[in-house]
């Protein structure tokens, strides 16, 4: 069977963070492709669409002051034309107007979705013809007199309805048409030497607002791509959350169920591995008679020290998933730090004499006690004097050091002779079962769990963990208590019994007055 890859366990993952996200952008980036290949502008769908409806929108919004602009315009043309005329050319105005409002308040009514886009780009274009054409007739321009007055007002509108069509770049050109042949028809009967720059003057003044519309056209289009780049960000945030979510809420699970099959699977070998240990200690200790092959002693006692070994592992599992899960509970009181160190050596003397190693305790004696968990104390001094002792070689030395840090707090320091860590594996030592490279081969087994512990127990003691170490000189472990947790620093509390009943009455009367 052929051995099992990081792609394989991978896909049984599935796909990551990273390639999700790169799925993400790509799906994107093919939508908007598509939708700009369909698109008559080169842009998509959503573009278009928002383009004209504010197209719309403005022509909507001008239909009162143009048409006050037309009456304005009418009755200034009465000075050169007859008022009859003058009013034809208006009411011609005003047709246009309201016919293109009513077809721009009927597109701003339609969905996104119900519109045909190249449909309503025609009924835009035709509008813009139809109006530009009847501003062209209603302008006084057959009078001599008036043609100054005529070209100011083709100017006017032609900057107008750029202006309003800038957001349809084909409706504003067509726009221009009608305006700019009505200037250029100035020049057929022209008698004056001045109405020629005049006219030029109105043509150019018309090119430079169709250049404008143009740039303005453009800055609707960024400021569309700019919103559009923000929704996305919204939308993608809003999914991350969601997913954060999730991921929380089956990780709360996970943990529930963790915890459930920890506490169940803890009952379901205690109570057998309690039956083995026992039967195999009357066993080894040869109670009820000598064994009759000196062997089977051998193998009572490989029994109850493998299931000795068994029942460590799982205290330390249940531990590490108390701590990691913020369910420790930390029965504090007064302890002594260098009492601990006393007791975690006496417990692992038998072990370094049997590999010849020798351990040195320097403790400062009038260091007072810390407020602290003392199981959890003696499981952090225990832990790394276990672990110095066990990636000790034979002969080896191991240091420890008890005294005052630089802020006034505790600290314990184990320094061994052993292997060491390469530093790039500190991270992985420091993980649940996790184990350095040198380590594997020249220490004993053992389950990882060691230093996980004591960095979570340290942790709930506000305290800090610090791992030194480099290949071939060894392994430093400093743990270190805040000032915080050191008995002189707490405040005193007063125990006068007097003061007791001075402060206990005020509270009884308040709690008498607030059950009544």
């Amino acid at each position: 069977m052929s051995d099992l890859t990081a792609e394989m366990v991978q896909r049984g993952r599935g796909p990551s963070s990273e390639e999700v996200a790169r799925r993400r952008s790509m799906s994107r980036d093919l939508r908007s492709a598509r939708e700009r290949l369909t698109s008559t502008s080169g842009l998509e769908r959503a573009f278009d669409f928002e383009l004209m409806r504010l197209y719309a929108q403005y022509r909507a919004d001008a239909a009162i002051p143009l048409v006050l602009f037309a009456i304005t315009l009418a009755a200034a043309s009465t000075i050169w034309i007859d008022p009859v005329t003058a009013g034809l050319g208006c009411g011609g105005v005003l047709i246009a107007l309201t016919v293109t409002t009513a077809a721009c308040q009927r597109f701003l009514r339609r969905e996104a979705s119900s519109v045909s886009l190249k449909r309503w780009r025609r009924i835009f274009v035709l509008g813009e013809i139809l109006q530009s054409t009847t501003w062209a007739l209603m302008i006084p321009l057959t009078v001599e007199d008036a043609r100054t007055f005529a070209l100011f007002g083709l100017v006017v509108v032609a900057a107008v309805v750029t202006m309003l069509a800038a957001t349809v770049p084909l409706a504003a050109i067509c726009a221009l048409v009608p305006l700019t042949l009505a200037a250029l028809s100035l020049l057929v009967d022209a008698q004056g030497s001045h109405t020629i720059p005049l006219v030029l003057m109105a043509v150019g003044s018309q090119v430079f607002f169709a250049g404008l519309g143009r740039r303005l056209y453009a800055s609707a289009v960024a400021a569309l791509q700019s919103r559009a780049e923000k929704d996305a960000i919204f939308a993608e945030l809003e999914q991350a959350k969601a997913n954060s979510d999730e991921a929380r809420r089956r990780a709360e699970e996970a943990n529930l169920a963790k915890s459930s099959f920890l506490a169940t699977m803890s009952h379901e070998l205690r109570t057998p591995l309690n039956a083995i240990l026992g039967f195999s200690e009357v066993m080894k200790n040869e109670i009820f008679g000598t064994h009759a092959a000196p062997a089977y002693q051998e193998y009572s006692t490989d029994i109850h020290d493998s299931g000795m070994h068994l029942l460590n592992l799982i205290n330390e599992i249940l531990d590490l998933s108390r701590v990691e899960a913020g369910r420790y509970d930390l029965n504090e009181e007064a302890v002594t730090l260098a009492s601990a160190v006393e007791e975690a050596q006496h417990m692992m003397a038998l072990r370094a004499r049997g590999k010849s190693q020798t351990i040195r305790v320097h403790v400062d004696d009038s260091m007072p006690r810390l407020w602290a968990d003392e199981r959890a104390l003696r499981q952090i001094v225990l832990n790394v004097l276990s672990n110095a002792v066990k990636f000790t070689p034979q002969g080896g030395e191991i240091t420890v050091k008890v005294g005052w840090t630089s802020s006034g707090g505790q600290y314990l320091s184990v320094k061994d002779s052993g292997p060491g860590i390469p530093e790039d594996e500190i991270g992985t030592v420091l993980t649940s079962f996790g184990r350095g490279s040198l380590a594997i081969k020249t220490a004993e087994q053992g389950s990882g769990l060691g230093l996980p512990i004591v960095k979570g127990l340290v942790d709930l003691h506000g305290g800090g963990f610090q791992l030194k170490s480099k290949p071939r000189e060894g392994t430093e472990v400093i743990v270190t208590f805040p000032a915080s947790r050191v008995m002189d620093t707490l405040a005193a509390v007063d125990l006068n019994p007097a003061k007791f009943a001075s402060e206990a009455k005020p509270a009884q009367k308040r709690e008498r007055r607030e059950a009544a």
